[in-house]
Formats: C-alpha cells, sequence, structure tokens
C-alpha cells in the first residue's frame, strides 16, 4: 500500500508539471492527491510516526500535520491581503511614479534592485505583479519590456531568499523553524545579492539594454499620475510597516508568525475602514477601497494549491518515505551541497513547495544549520532558470505571454549564471565565516 501512495503523488505531481498542455488547474492535481494519499493510508492501515519518529494514532499524526499546514496557509492570506489593501489604494505608485530615467541601463538596475527588496518586503510574487504593471506605462513597447520583466524575476527571486516572508518557501522554513529571521538575513544577503548582480551586470552590456527607452507623455502620463490617490502613501507604510513588524514581534513574544499576521492585518484593515481615498469620499464608494474587495481579489487557488500538496508530502512523510529518501541520498551522494544544488535544478521543474516540504520531513537538523539556509536559497532562486520555475515568473509569463522556449533561449542562461555564482558565495562564506 506505500507504494500506491508513492504511485498517486508522483502521477498528481506529474500532473501539476503539465498543467499547461493538460489545460488543467493545478490545484485540482493538488486536492485530490493531498486526499487520496492520507485515504490509501488509512484504508492500508498502514503505521504512521511522528515528528520523533515513533509510531502514532492516525488521527493525531493528521492533526498535527494539518495544524503546521494551517499555519502557512493562516500567514499567506493575511499576506496576500495586506499586499492587495495597498494595491486597492495605489499604494505601489508613490514608488512608480517617480521613476523618469529615459536609460535602459539605468531603467535595468533600478527594476533590479525594486525587484530584489520589494520581495523581501512583500514577496516575489506581489512584487513581480507590481513591476510588471510599472513596466507597462515605463516601456511601452512589448518587445523591449519583456526583457525588464524576465530580469524583474530573477530579482525577485533573488530577494524572496533572504527574507522570512519573501517566498513561500522561506515562510515555511521559518515556520517549521528550520530558520530564524536574522540567520536568513546573516547568511544569504550577500549570496542573494550576488545571484541578481551577476546577471544584471551581464545583461547591462547587452543589446536590448543599449539605449534610450521612451517615456509616456501627454494625457498618458498624467493619467498615469493621477492613479495616485490621498490615501496611497498612508496605506502604503502602513501595509509594510505591518509585514516587516511580523518578525519582530515574533522575536518579542515567541509566538507563531501567524499570530503576528493576524496582528498586522487587523490594524491595515483598521485604518484602511477610516482612511478616505479621495476628496469627495462617499459610502456608496467605500467598498471599493474596503478589506472585502481586497479578499475577493485574493487567488484562493493558490492557497487551495498548497493545502494539497503540502498534505500530500506530510503523508510521505509520516510514512518514513522521506527519511529514507534521505538516507539513500546521503549514501549515494556524500556531499551534501551537491544535494541541495541538485534541488535548486529541480525546482526549475518542479514547483519548490513540495520540493522544500520534503526536505523538511527528509532532514533533521538543528534551526539555522547552514543546510537550511542553502535550501532557502538554492529552491528560492533556482526557480528563475526556467520561467515555469517560479510563482514569479508564471506570473510575468502570463501577464506578459512570455513564451517559455523564447526565456530558455534569452534568459535561462543568466538566471544560471547568477544561481551558480551566489551558490558559490554562500559556500565559499560558510567555509571561512
Amino acid at each position: 500500500m506505500i507504494a500506491a501512495v508513492i504511485v498517486v503523488f508522483i502521477l498528481g505531481y506529474l500532473t501539476i508539471v503539465f498543467e499547461h498542455p493538460l489545460k488543467l488547474d493545478k490545484t485540482v492535481p493538488a486536492l485530490l492527491m493531498g486526499a487520496l494519499c492520507w485515504a490509501l493510508v488509512s484504508l492500508g492501515h498502514l503505521e504512521v510516526i511522528d515528528d520523533s519518529h515513533h509510531v502514532a494514532a492516525l488521527s493525531d499524526v493528521l492533526l498535527h500535520h494539518i495544524g503546521k499546514v494551517a499555519e502557512i496557509l493562516i500567514f499567506l492570506l493575511g499576506a496576500m491581503t495586506i499586499v492587495e489593501l495597498i494595491d486597492l489604494h495605489n499604494g505601489f505608485s508613490v514608488i512608480t511614479n517617480r521613476i523618469k530615467t529615459t536609460s535602459k541601463r539605468t531603467m535595468l538596475w533600478i527594476i533590479v534592485i525594486l525587484a530584489f527588496f520589494l520581495s523581501a518586503t512583500l514577496d516575489n510574487l506581489a512584487s513581480t505583479i507590481v513591476l510588471v504593471s510599472l513596466l507597462r506605462r515605463l516601456v511601452p513597447r512589448r518587445r523591449e519590456r519583456i526583457w525588464f520583466v524576465c530580469m524583474a524575476v530573477i530579482g525577485a527571486n533573488a530577494g524572496g531568499a533572504w527574507s522570512p516572508i519573501g517566498d513561500v518557501t522561506t515562510t515555511m522554513l521559518w515556520i517549521g523553524n528550520k530558520v530564524s529571521s536574522l540567520g536568513l538575513i546573516e547568511h544569504l544577503v550577500l549570496p542573494s545579492l550576488v545571484c541578481v548582480i551577476l546577471p544584471a551586470l551581464i545583461a547591462s552590456r547587452m543589446k536590448p539594454f543599449r539605449g534610450n527607452i521612451a517615456l509616456m507623455h501627454g494625457d498618458a502620463a498624467a493619467e498615469a499620475q493621477k492613479e495616485k490617490l490621498l490615501s496611497s502613501k498612508a496605506m502604503l507604510l502602513v501595509g509594510v510597516g505591518a509585514l516587516i513588524f511580523v518578525p519582530i514581534f515574533k522575536a518579542i513574544t515567541h509566538l507563531p508568525p501567524y499570530v503576528g499576521m493576524m496582528l498586522g492585518l487587523g490594524f491595515v484593515w483598521l485604518v484602511s475602514e477610516y482612511i478616505h481615498p479621495e476628496e469627495d469620499f462617499s459610502d456608496e464608494r467605500k467598498h471599493l477601497y474596503s478589506a472585502h474587495t481586497a479578499l475577493s481579489r485574493i487567488e484562493l487557488s493558490s492557497i487551495l494549491f498548497f493545502l494539497g500538496i503540502l498534505v500530500a508530502v506530510a503523508s510521505l512523510e509520516s510514512l518514513g518515505t522521506l527519511l529514507h529518501l534521505a538516507e539513500f541520498l546521503d549514501a549515494k551522494i556524500p556531499n551534501q551541497n551537491l544535494v541541495i544544488l541538485i534541488l535548486g535544478y529541480a525546482s526549475a521543474v518542479i514547483d519548490n513547495v513540495p520540493l522544500v516540504a520534503a526536505t523538511m520531513g527528509m532532514y533533521s537538523f538543528p534551526t539555522d544549520s547552514a543546510i537550511w539556509h542553502f535550501i532557502a536559497y538554492s529552491a528560492g532562486t533556482g526557480g528563475s532558470m526556467l520561467i515555469i520555475g517560479s510563482a514569479a515568473g508564471v506570473a510575468a509569463m502570463g501577464m506578459e505571454r512570455i513564451d517559455f522556449i523564447w526565456y530558455f533561449k534569452k534568459v535561462s542562461w543568466l538566471a544560471m549564471i547568477g544561481f551558480l555564482g551566489g551558490a558559490g558565495a554562500f559556500v565559499l562564506i560558510s567555509m571561512f565565516f
């Protein structure tokens, strides 16, 4: 019966990987896979183990895993709602409307730097969506714009790797007490910088980033400026401040991160109830800027996808399959850094959420062990090597209709140089410091 669970997991995973050719939302196989794996465990009366690798009751083990999954989903739900509230009040226009450059090379560095730090504060998916919206205003020609969008994806994934709230995988490791906020920043900020600076340096000397771009003029520029509301600056400061406060709250109270996210969301929601976005603000227009509208814009299918994936991986962990896999890899590949590098390449093809979930079940290293930091880096930045390898890439692909083959030919090698450069920097820092 264990073989049947593994087969269901593999088939479900292949369906997720080929969601585009199959024209099937990846949430569907994820939910089916998660439920069927546990159904097979129950019907087969299989023994399950807890975190201490002791045999335990099925109901207790399942409840424990659902609790861990719920922590991640509640955290993500809160973060996504705050980002949507900022966006509803056009808070990001405070940043984007300040960019006036006409130089492609300067624009490249502005976009890369913005992507790197925005994704660390928000997350790589939200920052990519914001930057694509910005670039549509600043670079009218799509043929030129997609180059900047692709570099923004690389910057967003690199920026998300060193922040506990910058990527789903780093959030999972943080909530699972595998890494600490300060540990992530201390060990990964330099490798992540290398990961984004190397591709940007090479790209800045390439033909697509030479010369000038034409900024919008006249009515179009005026319309872009009008998008800023009376509440834009306040909501940006309150929202970003709430997100930054979450790690601080955890450090002070030692409570799980989702509690701090609940506090942050409650405060941002409170401010949004009483703030006035327009001069003649009426009750009839209040709903347009409310948290209820923000909640309706959240992509709940992503939340359900994470639910299905994490529950399915939990079944393999409870059966001890992941532990056996870790022992097999250690026996065949003695160098763990090489194993994690392979994980990074795998994350370009396979969603990094189940990969990281699997490693959390495979290894039992202490908090802030170097291997957890390297996993965070590899899973977060390795996805840049293919356009479908990260949430940021998939969002950019959908918004700008970027061709998979075009990205593979033109951008993948840049992302790979950055990934390997950052990995080398991490190994050197770990060896000497």
